[in-house]
């Protein structure tokens, strides 16, 4: 077993790659990328609120956000005269939009129509052409990383999701087990007894030495923010400490986060959405604050794998749709704005006579994006997202 497979082995059998120490170096450029995947297909309508538009308020009787109102707290946060945000986000990402930190591409996503999560979520992930031959293999991050010499990725997860999968070697880390061991006793005595007086004892012994020594980095930070406090729970704190990696050790992040297939009950300005779209924001926020001044050279992409039915349910809930609105933040963006190609919101423009459309194509999207973020070239571009058409944006 030669030692690209012995990692990867051990990525597999623990849930975090193990790397020689020298991987862990500051990486080469300040430029930093993270994605978080909000997975179960989220209500963009109910986020990015198109309060000019009747329509969204007469197929939504039960769950639509009002129309911005100063002396409303539970009306929309005025963007321009077509764009209104969730007032959940009033203290989060609102302050970061107003300082021009944040932007919006409505009309966004796949043009996979399966409205399967999973097979859109997979579609995404492998950033590939619907059709042709694929590589499934391949994620569309571990492309990323494999063309950029000097950057480290790294997956703040349980276990390697697809999009990070491929040649390039990627760790995942799973926050959510700070503080505990990250070897058991009695697997650590197994590991290192099998590869005694064997090459790879070495690589062994440092990756877990290595797993140890970021574990109790996290910990530390942890009880030095709280001070003493007992610490919340959710991504706010994730967050943090994916910041705290992120400055020092990897220039490109993936984070996943549950719980948005919203079918009943979804709720309006209060209610089940609501609380979910206000810890994202918060865990956002603290993410730019525990950047420090790498905030200037990062750029958040919030997507997900598809939105949701323009009109409610019965149920007070939306089912799956098809376009969405990604969200980019970032210190040094150029955002304040709602960017991509749009249409007026009305019946006669839904895509099926239920859904956004996608004019904003992700794979374009991204590619523009990490274009002007990483000073990709075309061919470069092209194999991180085959046959696509790099579009920018202006945010960069």
């Amino acid at each position: 077993m030669n030692r690209r497979l012995f990692l990867q082995s051990l990525a597999a059998a623990s849930g975090m790659l193990a790397f020689r120490s020298n991987f862990w170096a500051a990486p080469a450029s300040d430029a930093r990328f993270l994605l978080v995947f909000l997975r179960g297909g989220y209500d963009a309508a109910n986020i990015l609120i198109p309060h000019s538009s009747d329509f969204y308020y007469q197929v939504r009787p039960q769950i639509a956000i009002a129309k911005p109102d100063p002396a409303n707290i539970h009306a929309a946060l005025p963007i321009n005269a077509d764009w209104g945000l969730h007032p959940a986000l009033k203290t989060s990402v609102w302050p970061l939009f107003q300082q021009g930190q944040a932007a919006f591409i409505p009309f966004a996503g796949t043009d996979d129509l399966s409205r399967s999560h999973f097979e859109t979520q997979d579609s995404i992930a492998f950033g590939q052409p619907l059709t042709g031959p694929k590589d499934y293999r391949s994620g569309f991050l571990n492309r990323l990383a494999g063309v950029l010499s000097g950057r480290h990725a790294v997956s703040f997860t349980d276990d390697l999701p697809i999009i990070c999968k491929g040649e390039a070697t990627i760790p995942n880390i799973s926050l959510k087990k700070h503080g505990k061991p990250v070897f058991a006793g009695r697997q650590a005595d197994i590991l290192s007894e099998m590869y005694k007086g064997r090459a790879l004892n070495t690589y062994v012994q440092e990756g877990m030495e290595l797993r140890a020594e970021v574990a109790q980095d996290l910990e530390q930070e942890m009880i030095q923010a709280n001070r003493g406090a007992i610490p919340s729970k959710g991504f706010e704190d994730e967050a943090q400490r994916m910041a705290h990696l992120m400055r020092d050790k990897f220039n490109i992040g993936f984070v996943d986060i549950g719980g948005w297939d919203t079918h009943l009950n979804e709720g309006g300005a209060e209610g089940q959405l609501a609380n979910k779209i206000g810890s994202l924001g918060n865990g956002l926020a603290a993410f730019a604050t525990a950047m420090g001044p790498l905030w200037q050279k990062t750029t958040v992409l919030v997507i997900s794998e598809f939105g949701r039915t323009f009109r409610e349910n019965g149920n007070r809930g939306t089912d799956h749709g098809h376009g969405t609105v990604y969200w980019v933040l970032g210190g040094g963006i150029k955002g304040k704005r709602v960017v991509g190609e749009q249409l007026r919101v009305e019946q006669k423009n839904l895509f099926q006579d239920r859904d956004y459309q996608v004019l904003n194509e992700y794979r374009n999207i991204m590619g523009g994006l990490f274009q002007a973020q990483f000073g990709l070239s075309a061919k470069q571009v092209q194999t991180v997202f085959p046959n696509t058409k790099p579009v920018q944006l202006g945010l960069l």
